[in-house]
């Protein structure tokens, strides 16, 4: 199931916007000052998680942990708060990572490690 349909849906905070803001509390709120879109922010440390929860952000994008951090975060985390696992994450860790609690988890292998297939298309035409 996705969680937003397009990127006129939700507003993500990623890592990029998180640097050229100088920070997770700038970032969030300028994009407050602009929009009331729902609002999902990447966290990569414990750290980042404190500071989105103490913002009041309720959907946290919990990149590149491993499952005993992700375990820690999900403390930190109101449960009216909504958690995605996403980074490094593949079919065989999904169980665990799922046990775990988190709302979400994304799977990028599913589109960007995809086997491809060879197809083509000749035309075998007659003169």
């Amino acid at each position: 199931m996705n969680h937003r349909m397009n990127l006129s849906s939700a507003i993500l905070v990623k890592d990029n916007h998180i640097s050229i803001m100088g920070g997770i509390t700038a970032a969030v709120n300028r994009v407050r000052e602009h929009s009331h879109l729902p609002l999902e922010v990447e966290t990569r440390t414990l750290d980042e998680v404190k500071e989105a929860v103490s913002l009041g952000v309720k959907r946290l994008l919990l990149d590149n942990m491993n499952n005993e951090m992700l375990a820690q975060a999900l403390k930190l985390i109101p449960a009216d708060v909504e958690t995605e696992a996403s980074g490094n994450m593949n079919l065989q860790r999904v169980r665990s990572v799922a046990e775990l609690g988190v709302s979400y988890i994304s799977v990028g292998a599913l589109t960007h490690s995809a086997p491809t297939a060879d197809v083509s298309l000749v035309f075998a035409w007659e003169e």
